[in-house]
């Protein structure tokens, strides 16, 4: 099997994954949980990196990490190393406990795609079958192919406020911040601790993950067309061992977000962006919001819009309608696949 490609950059943000040897348990109790978080500060200590969300899974675990150094390769190592010597010890056994080396997604630190990545990842304890949110359910629910369930939800969500191996109550205020977790950039994208418990919430409530990060860990990178550019000359040609990594998402202009909703609607932008009671405006703005990159500022001047807190409220009138109707969810997922682009 190939190695997986590795791109260390100075002042990088990444995705970190890392997954049990033929998929068995790494975090059997309490204490193996503890340990691997008593070994997180000294990455900020040894190789200067900024953790910024983790979580712990039964058989793995995420990390979102920034490297002002370009060494995640060497604290990724030395990390893993030190779990699986301690692993190993206390249970008198030896050999592999993870599945090769970690996978790591580089992930363009100038927009919204960190925060949507601490979503994704703070959505792990619920993203599961015995939630109804395994795989294919997670996207019937999202599409509205399956009936929403209230009481499923409102389950998952104390079941994410009491999950204890997460950073997520540090970011929505349920619990203390280690000193050695930052938090402060994310939430001052988000707009503090209130609007980012809210921004879960949404994928909560949709049952899915934030739009562009569904099988994120097969790609390369995301991030805006220009990073993308930039990534693909720190990295070199992609081998053809590694078809799957190839994928990497872009971002893409208003003009492109206006052309596909125009091609899902039948009908031009000029004919329902001012009619009134029509929705089609609003998907645009958010569609925009997801896909862009762009200021709420930015957008609106893209669309003729003077008022950024009009396209804020847009949005967020949007997102709400996303949770009531699945006629609209459909047509978003269309939308958001189309402007998907894929790069090989």
């Amino acid at each position: 099997m190939a190695r997986p490609v590795r791109v260390d950059v100075a002042d990088g943000w990444y995705h970190i994954t890392a997954r049990g040897i033929e998929r068995r348990t790494i975090f059997a109790d309490e204490r193996d949980h503890a340990h691997f978080l008593e070994l997180l500060p000294a990455l900020r200590e040894r190789y200067g990196l900024e953790i910024h969300a983790y979580v712990l899974m039964g058989n793995h675990y995420h990390l979102l990490i920034r490297t002002p150094q370009a060494n995640a390769s060497a604290a990724l190592q030395w990390l893993n190393v030190s779990y699986s010597l301690w692993f190993n010890r206390r249970r008198e056994r030896v050999g592999h406990v993870f599945q090769g080396r970690f996978a790591s997604v580089l992930i363009d630190g100038s927009g919204a795609w960190c925060l949507a990545a601490s979503v994704y990842l703070h959505l792990n304890p619920i993203r599961t079958k015995s939630e109804g949110l395994g795989k294919s359910s997670n996207r019937a629910e999202a599409r509205g192919l399956s009936p929403l369930d209230r009481e499923a939800v409102q389950r998952r969500l104390k079941q994410l406020q009491a999950y204890r191996w997460s950073s997520f109550g540090a970011y929505a205020g349920y619990g203390p911040t280690p000193d050695w977790l930052t938090t402060e950039v994310l939430l001052a994208r988000s707009g503090g601790r209130k609007a980012y418990r809210r921004y879960v919430e949404q994928f909560v409530n949709r049952g899915a993950c934030p739009e562009g990060l569904d099988g994120l860990g097969v790609r390369l990178a995301i991030g805006s067309v220009a990073f993308l550019a930039q990534m693909k000359g720190w990295a070199g040609r992609v081998t053809k061992e590694q078809p799957a990594r190839q994928q990497v998402l872009k971002r893409v202009t208003v003009a492109q977000v206006v052309a596909a909703v125009e091609r899902q609607r039948g009908e031009p932008w000029t004919e329902f962006a001012q009619r009134h009671g029509d929705w089609g405006r609003e998907l645009v703005l958010y569609l925009a919001r997801q896909r862009t990159g762009l200021t709420l500022k930015e957008i609106g001047a893209a669309l003729g819009i003077g008022e950024y807190k009009t396209v804020g409220k847009a949005v967020q009138r949007f997102t709400a309608a996303l949770s009531e109707d699945g006629a609209i969810r459909r047509l978003t997922q269309e939308c958001l696949h189309e402007l998907s682009l894929v790069e090989t």
